[in-house]
């Protein structure tokens, strides 16, 4: 069975890959949980931040934004104590900024869902790329979300950072076609 080439070589990265990676996503939770870890990946592997998910979710209330929003120092100096999850200030300061920021759009838009899939048109990207150097970092959405996400105060929330949640979360299917995924994604 053929698989993109970047998750060859690890159990947890193939099962990511097979059973998440590109799979449309629409719970705002679910959201949150892959802009705060895409956030946390930056300068660093995705294979990192996977082995880390389990510690993450624990300590931060599973993701639940509302909660995040009113931690107080002794919860993020709590947290910086943490050697589950990656211990960057900077990283742990901008998950509460961020669930302040996307309660706020949920206020406006009424979900994040609503307001993220609308870079998008609110359906999937399908890409055809042959392999993985033909897939780009970042793209003009993915600029054109990061300058928005910035403007309502978000961080780590660079273009390529944009671009890694749209794969994640299934805003584009960059399974490259020679991946048994790809046909499965474009399907759903």
């Amino acid at each position: 069975m053929k698989r993109c080439e970047w998750c060859e070589g690890d159990l947890l990265y193939i099962k990511y890959h097979d059973k998440e990676w590109g799979v449309p996503v629409h719970s705002d939770r679910k959201l949150f949980e892959f802009l705060i870890l895409e956030g946390a990946q930056a300068g660093l592997s995705w294979i990192t931040v996977l082995k880390k998910r389990s510690a993450y979710r624990a300590a931060f209330d599973k993701f639940d934004f509302n909660i995040i929003a009113t931690y107080k120092e002794s919860k993020i100096q709590s947290l910086l104590n943490n050697p589950g999850i990656i211990r960057n200030k900077l990283k742990v300061r901008a998950a509460v900024k961020n669930a302040h920021a996307f309660i706020k759009v949920r206020e406006e838009f009424g979900t994040f869902n609503k307001y993220i899939w609308s870079f998008t048109e609110h359906k999937t990207i399908q890409n055809s790329w042959g392999s993985l150097k033909d897939i780009p970092a970042n793209t003009i959405i993915s600029d054109r979300m990061s300058k928005d996400l910035k403007k309502r105060g978000f961080t780590f929330v660079g273009s390529t950072i944009c671009y890694a949640f749209m794969q994640a979360v299934g805003m584009v299917n960059d399974h490259t076609i020679n991946c048994f995924r790809y046909k499965e994604i474009k399907s759903d």
